[in-house]
This record gives C-alpha cells, structure tokens and sequence, in this order.
C-alpha cells in the first residue's frame, strides 16, 4: 500500500483480514441500493455514491474507513469525497470482482482424517480436501486449482480422486480441469446430464485414504436439489452433504423446473439418508448464506443434532415440506442455466466465466 492512507488501496485478500482483526472497521459500498441488495460483503453498509457527500455523518472518522463498488472506479471516487471532508479512507481493489474471488482455508482433524475446508468468501462456496496417510481427495473444487494444489503440498498428499456432489448451478466446477492436471480420477452420479468421461458412482461405492485402514468416504444418493445430489460420508465423523442440508435451510428443488417432484425427493433424502445418521456427525455443506457467520480459523460446520433444533424445515411433515420449499424458492443464480450447460459438458467455457460468477449462490431456500 502507498504513504497517502487516505487514496490507498486494500486487497480481497487484505480485507478479509480485516474483517478478523479490525474490530472498528467500517465498509463502505457505494454501488447503488439494488446492487447491494442483490450481493454484499457481510456487515457493509450502503451509501450510493451520488449520496455520500450528503450523508457524511454516516461515517465516523475515528473509525478505519474501506470503500466498496463493483470494480473499483465509483469506491476512488467515493475516497475522493471523503477525503475531501478530512476523512481518511481505503478503496477495496477491484471492488466486488476481486471479492468473487477470494478464499481461505481452515483444517480440522476427524479421527486419522484432516479436512481442510477451501472458502470461497465472495460466494459463500465451500469446497473440501480430505485426506489421510498420502492420498487426498478433493470435493466440489472451483476453477482456482491452486487453492487445492497448495492443500496437496502443504500436507505431503496426493490427490486421487475429485468428486462433485450434484451438477453446479451457482458456480464453475473445476473437477476436470483439477483431474487433468493431477490424473486423479473423477467421480459423478450419473443421475445428472453430465456428457463427458467418469466414474460413475453409487450408493456406497468407497474412497479408502489410508491403505490397511477402515478410512473411507463413502457415497450416498441424496436426490432432491438435483437428481444425482450425493452426499459423501467420513465415517461417523462427517458429511459433506453438497446442496442438500445448509446450515441455514436446505438446497432448493426448482431448478429443473420440477420443484414439486424433486421437493418429494428431497424429504425422502433427508429423513432417509441424512436424519437418521448420529447426532454428533458433523456436516460440511457445499454453500453458507448471508445468516451465517464466518470466521478465520473456525470451520463452517455445526453437529446434525444442532441441526434438528434449528432448522424448522426438518420437522415438517412430507406435504408441509413440499408446500412450503415450493413457496420458497425465490430469484435463482445469476446465469444457472448457462452455468449447468458448461459444468455438464454441452458448452464450451469461453473467456467469459469470471464474469458468469459474479453474484451470491442462490441455492437454499430462503
């Protein structure tokens, strides 16, 4: 950063530790009121940009002031303003952009497992190395392979095989690409369109970590937010249970435009395959929304019999259930059916993926 703190910029990365160690920090986003309606860092506060001169004793000045917009431009002009009424502040470089883009990694140990939890901050998409001995293996990866490719080194593992836990609506897979780069082999349901190569998976079917050992993930159907959701099993230490269960709700059935159907699916999945598993399971869902806090150093996790406490959607009844996930489901991620094409195989990922991914992921029911 330069000498003038009051014109520097902040990086994604930089900010997010701020969020952790700045307890006075203040966000400011100046981007117009649907903009951050539509997508926002947690705990910013809006002032548009045409509105900021006049609403100057919204902004403390004993406080540490970053201004927010979509790339940048509108939060230096934002800085300007402020600076020119003495107040000093940083504009977030790149704006929301670079924010999409922004990650952090937390460990955890599971019996003889380590999973390291990849966050997607910007989205509030979660991925997953898991791994034991020498071998890893890799769940819901993005198109950033070195977040995992580090994970792999850092731990002395081998990565040997990349799963996806249902067809991604929300965001870009980077399973093939992971699969190429580190010849892992790639495993799917194929209850989902995928049109390309894999193993195909089924209930069951078993990864084993560590060789003489009883370590494994193991698969289980859970249809319901897709026809091929899976959940994938760590014993009776973990879930990683994709779109199905959220810590905040659970995965939204509209998508392929058979909500009523697929929300019967879902009721089943859950009270079949997830509920009746131990209370102290621990499940690491694929997303986190708004209503749920993120810290450095703390996985995104909370034990199944928490969850049967707090989420009112578990106690309904199956025709309650469906009636109120098919009432719920509101605006669907940006670019979804596009996002499905490309993660499916039936499109070419062109130079525009970046900006297919920009938005929050939009698939629990609010």
């Amino acid at each position: 950063m330069g000498s003038d703190a009051t014109t520097t910029r902040v990086s994604s990365d930089e900010l997010l530790e701020l969020l952790d160690s700045e307890p006075r920090l203040l966000m400011v986003d100046v981007r117009e009121p649907e903009e951050f309606a539509d997508w926002q860092i947690p705990h910013a506060i809006n002032i548009p940009l045409a509105e900021l001169a006049s609403r100057l004793r919204e902004v403390p000045r004993d406080q540490r002031v970053v201004t927010i917009c979509a790339k940048g431009l509108r939060a230096l002009e934002g800085a300007a303003i402020l600076k020119s009424r003495g107040i000093s502040s940083q504009v977030l470089e790149g704006g929301m952009d670079a924010w999409a883009s922004t990650y952090d990694a937390v460990d955890g140990v599971f019996g003889q497992a380590t999973v390291v939890q990849v966050r997607r901050r910007g989205k509030g998409c979660l991925s997953y190395v898991v791994g034991a001995g020498s071998r890893a293996v890799v769940i819901d990866p993005s198109r950033d392979l070195e977040q995992y490719l580090n994970v792999a080194r850092r731990h002395d593992w081998r990565i040997t095989h990349v799963l996806d836990t249902h067809l991604h609506a929300d965001h870009l897979s980077g399973a093939r690409e992971l699969v190429a780069t580190t010849g892992a082999a790639l495993w799917l349901n194929p209850a989902d369109p995928f049109s390309f190569a894999f193993e195909p998976i089924s209930d069951a079917k078993a990864i084993e970590l560590a060789p003489g050992t009883h370590l494994v993930v193991s698969s289980v159907s859970v249809p319901g937010h897709t026809e091929g959701s899976t959940m994938y099993q760590l014993g009776d230490y973990a879930i990683f249970t994709g779109d199905t269960l959220f810590l905040e709700s659970v995965g939204r059935p509209d998508l392929a435009n058979q909500a009523e159907s697929y929300a019967h699916h879902l009721f089943h999945s859950l009270h079949e395959r997830v509920l009746p598993l131990p209370d102290e399971i621990n499940v690491f869902p694929a997303h986190y929304g708004a209503g749920v806090e993120v810290h450095a150093h703390e996985l995104v996790t909370r034990p199944l019999g928490s969850l049967r406490h707090t989420l009112a959607a578990l106690d309904l009844d199956e025709n309650a259930f469906v009636t109120w996930a098919v009432a719920n489901v509101k605006d669907r991620p940006g670019n979804y059916q596009q996002i499905v094409q490309i993660n499916a195989g039936a499109l070419a990922l062109g130079s525009e993926a970046g900006e297919l991914e920009l938005g929050p992921n939009r698939c629990a029911i609010a």
